[in-house]
């Protein structure tokens, strides 16, 4: 059985810094993609930011680029993002993906999600 399990959001003030933690148990991790995404209150789910396999290739969403960092580790299984500079607008619950294609990375058409943790950043 696959799972994701998100962690290390939290309240933080505009300006402040999260670093998100996916453990992932189940899959072949170093053969999946993996990616993050946000949905805040009253609105669609957004690609954040992916990574291949190798770590080779990294995407990011215009509104995190310069700010956000993604990373993973294939030999305990996790993916990190990385967020400074953090702004209210960033308010959201982060889900991280896996995805076993290296394309399309930043679309939602991922194939195991987590269950999300909740990231709030105050004025």
């Amino acid at each position: 059985q696959v799972e994701l399990v998100e962690s290390g959001g939290a309240l933080v003030q505009a300006g402040g810094s999260l670093r998100l933690s996916c453990a992932a148990s189940g899959l072949s991790f170093s053969n999946y993609a993996m990616g993050w995404f946000r949905q805040a209150p009253g609105k669609e789910r957004e690609f954040v930011a992916a990574i291949s396999w190798s770590g080779g290739r990294i995407y990011y969403a215009d509104s995190v680029k310069g700010r956000f960092t993604i990373t993973r580790d294939n030999a305990d299984d996790k993916v990190y993002l990385q967020m400074n500079s953090l702004k209210p607008e960033d308010t959201a619950v982060y889900y991280c993906a896996a995805r076993n294609k290296w394309y399309d990375l930043e679309f939602d058409d991922y194939d195991y999600w987590g269950q999300g943790t909740q990231v709030t950043v105050s004025t």
